[in-house]
């Protein structure tokens, strides 16, 4: 399933601002959750969406996207972000987008 055009938009807007700003971001547009995995948060209509990504060195790695949110993150997203943070880390080239 796709996010709308708008969710899109303002997830993409987040992410530039993430980059601005690395690690200094904070509530309300981010947050840490557990184990180096942090939330991008972007709110359209009611409807809560989620980034997750942690950093790794100066670059902020998405793990985890799209995700629509009610009261928390179910903790099995998180798990999965966990999980594929460490494959990351084991050999970041090969997970790493550059655009051309």
């Amino acid at each position: 399933m796709r996010l709308p055009a708008k969710a899109q938009d303002k997830c993409f807007l987040r992410l530039e601002r993430l980059r601005e700003v690395d690690n200094e971001l904070r509530r309300p547009e981010a947050d840490f959750l557990r184990d180096g995995i942090y939330e991008l948060r972007v709110s359209l209509q009611g409807v809560q969406h989620r980034i997750l990504y942690f950093f790794h060195g100066t670059l902020a790695a998405v793990v985890s996207h799209g995700l629509v949110k009610e009261r928390v993150v179910p903790p099995k997203e998180i798990d999965r972000a966990i999980e594929r943070k460490k494959r990351f880390e084991v050999d970041p080239r090969r997970h790493t987008y550059e655009e051309a």
